[in-house]
């Protein structure tokens, strides 16, 4: 029984040693108001804010997806395209013009290599419709849902999500519409997905609790 107790012991000290590697305003942020993009979705909303365009993003992109692999169940992950920027703007509305016509798994890897490996000059609609034409995507119905209502709504919310959150530059992090954190402020891509891990674990606490 003593062995016992030393252990439950143990392990809560190590699980506040773990946790207090982690601290707010050094590794991660707390936001000012709640920047939830899917606020009716159950789950614990984690959301990568990126740019097709962005070296970093495209760094990351391995790790992300690795850990998306493993995520929990309660976990309901997200891609946020940034418009931080005019020339950014395009390729956010080309992200969720390839969503609405069901393309994602056909363009989100080959906009990232032409944009950010390649540096190619996708900056018009035009030029983005044809480029993906041969990624099997019809250009007229490309460019009917990029010009429309449905997609230009869904960039402005992305852009009032990335405004709530006081964001300057991607690729960032966002957990339960609460945190924000980044490579810079964790130390790096696989320190930063920790952080993510730390603070979902403490929303599903505080949850639990409630």
């Amino acid at each position: 029984m003593a062995f016992f107790r030393y252990l439950v012991l143990a392990l809560v000290a190590l699980s506040f040693q773990a946790h207090a590697q982690w601290q707010e305003g050094t590794h991660y942020e707390r936001l000012g108001s709640n920047v939830s993009v899917a606020p009716s979705e159950e789950g614990i909303e984690v959301v990568e804010v990126f740019w097709y365009g962005c070296p970093h993003c495209y760094s990351l992109k391995p790790v992300i997806e690795a850990w998306e692999q493993d995520m929990a169940d309660d976990v309901n992950f997200i891609l946020l395209p940034a418009a931080l920027g005019r020339t950014w703007e395009p390729h956010a509305y080309a992200f969720y013009a390839s969503e609405a016509l069901g393309a994602f798994d056909q363009t989100h890897d080959a906009l990232f290599d032409a944009l950010a490996r390649d540096r190619r000059q996708l900056d018009t609609p035009e030029k983005l419709a044809e480029f993906l034409s041969g990624h099997g995507v019809d250009e007229e119905a490309f460019l009917k849902e990029y010009k429309g209502f449905g997609v230009k709504a869904r960039v402005q919310r992305a852009q009032s999500v990335i405004r709530g959150a006081r964001l300057t530059g991607v690729p960032a992090m966002l957990v339960a519409g609460k945190y924000k954190t980044n490579a810079t402020l964790a130390g790096g891509h696989e320190a930063m997905m920790d952080v993510v891990d730390y603070l979902v674990e403490k929303e599903r606490s505080e949850r639990a609790q409630q």
